[in-house]
């Protein structure tokens, strides 16, 4: 039996994959800060379903992740979803500390400790590192700044990985998703017509092809892998100009 670990798997996209890895049969170790929400994916599907409270700014959060890969007696996968950001043209340093926290610290901590897994097992079977980063990534957004220049640490630091795993020879695969607007809970209060907004319904099946298949790195979905493109053809001075408005907190 194949087994996957999904950080950020109390809700959204994280809590539709686990679901669906555990009804394609896969041993899945969910794991969040909240572990209530965890328990009711639990027993939804009972024997293929292990859950552990973890919160990846926490001290401990490795050894948690270690715990939980014990629990389901290995990892094949491990899907990263955790992830926050701030529409924060103040700079307010509060919500800059928060963004970091999840985005580059406890993202490379998990990251790492999912890489050092792979090195020290010598897996026969190629295991992969998949994390949902964003397509914000792709330019510096001014009312989003840590958030944009977050996803943008993320996509090199797994090029990094990507590079690193082969000059060390580990067989492990890196996939990096970059999603555009995704109806989630953090866009649930939000009354903005977010442009080609999509469902968790439409992506995660997206997401989950993706990772089967061993893409190195995947944009969801081809109209935002258009608007991507053509965002980096943008000059810097005409980038400069562009004003982009989010009203409230908003992931991008």
């Amino acid at each position: 039996m194949k087994k996957i670990i999904v950080i950020g798997a109390s809700s959204g996209i994280g809590r539709r994959i686990a679901s669906d890895f555990a009804r394609m049969g896969w041993r899945v170790g969910a794991a969040a800060r909240r572990l209530d929400l965890l328990d009711t994916l639990k027993k939804e599907h009972p024997g293929n379903v292990e859950t552990m409270a973890l919160d990846v700014t926490a001290d401990n959060a490795v050894e948690r992740f270690y715990r939980l890969v014990e629990l389901i007696d290995g990892m094949d996968i491990l899907l990263y979803c955790s992830g926050t950001g701030w529409y924060n043209p103040t700079l307010d340093p509060s919500v800059d500390a928060a963004t970091i926290g999840v985005n580059v610290t406890g993202f490379t901590r998990i990251v790492n400790a999912a890489y050092s897994y792979f090195k020290d097992t010598a897996n026969l079977h190629r295991g992969r590192i998949a994390v949902i980063t964003s397509i914000a990534g792709t330019k510096g957004i001014g009312i989003s700044a840590t958030y944009s220049a977050s996803k943008r640490y993320q996509w090199t630091y797994l090029q990094a990985l990507d590079q690193l795993a082969h000059q060390q020879h580990v067989n492990v695969g890196i996939t990096d998703i970059r999603p555009g607007f995704v109806d989630t809970a953090l866009l649930a209060n939000d009354r903005t017509d977010y442009p080609m907004k999509m469902s968790v319904d439409y992506i995660a099946p997206r997401i989950e092809k993706a990772i089967l298949t061993g893409r190195r790195r995947a944009v969801i979905d081809s109209r935002w892998a258009v608007v991507t493109a053509l965002w980096r053809l943008i000059p810097d001075p005409l980038w400069r100009r562009l004003e982009f408005r989010h009203p409230t907190t908003n992931p991008l």
